[in-house]
């Protein structure tokens, strides 16, 4: 899972940031809103958490701009404020839950954790390419009627190709998708993971491929009729 934290207290950001990356999620974390809001257009998300009091800009407004632009991410508003108006007007905004402070980590971590669950159109949610299908709520592969475990990034590296299916993903943007920002990278780290998902399909009979263009990116195609 990956999570966009948008937190101008150090103190606030650096103890959920800790507790998402403990539960093996992907964090990225901006104190101003004008940061978050370019995160947010630039990476896919599967949760955002947004405060309310912001130094450049009120979450809300943050909340208010991604649902105005189709960013459907479920989103969740920190706030001090308690009255029932403010709430009122992040849920009116657009945003999916709201959590007041001080909180509880671990009713953060659960709220977020069903925010996350919560299903998408079903064109988003389920993927199919030749004889894999993939549903992504579920986080579950199959090839034909037979599971393929994967890995978390092998996941996320199959998700994007058959978003973009038939379509060349560059290197580059994978590598900014599949991970944090500012995480460090070998320079063959996105090399490996097409090399070990190709080879879990391969080995399952799947109807699909993923091409290298050298020098350029990857795509998932369906095999040529035999």
């Amino acid at each position: 899972m990956r999570v966009l934290v948008v937190e101008d207290d150090p103190d606030i950001s650096g103890l959920v940031v800790d507790a998402l990356k403990r539960d093996g999620a992907v964090v990225d974390a901006f104190a101003e809103g004008g940061d978050g809001l370019h995160a947010a257009r630039s990476a896919p998300y599967d949760t955002i958490v947004v405060d309310r009091r912001l130094p450049d800009m009120d979450g809300v407004e943050l909340v208010r701009r991604l649902r105005a632009e189709g960013n459907g991410v479920p989103i969740l508003i920190l706030t001090a404020r308690r009255a029932v108006a403010d709430r009122v007007e992040g849920l009116q905004a657009g945003a999916d839950d709201y959590l007041t402070k001080p909180f509880a980590v671990a009713e953060l971590k659960a709220r977020i954790a069903a925010l996350a669950r919560r299903p998408r159109a079903m064109s988003e949610n389920r993927l199919t390419l030749g004889n894999v299908s993939y549903d992504v709520t579920a986080r579950d592969v199959r090839v034909g009627q037979q599971s393929l475990p994967l890995s978390r990034r092998e996941l996320d590296l199959l998700e994007l190709l058959m978003r973009r299916a038939r379509t060349v993903m560059p290197k580059s943007a994978i590598e900014e998708r599949l991970y944090g920002l500012g995480e460090a990278l070998g320079s063959n780290t996105v090399e490996v993971h097409v090399h070990n998902l190709r080879r879990a399909l391969e080995r399952v009979g799947a109807s699909v491929q993923i091409e290298t263009r050298r020098g350029i990116g990857y795509l998932l195609t369906e095999k040529p009729a035999a």
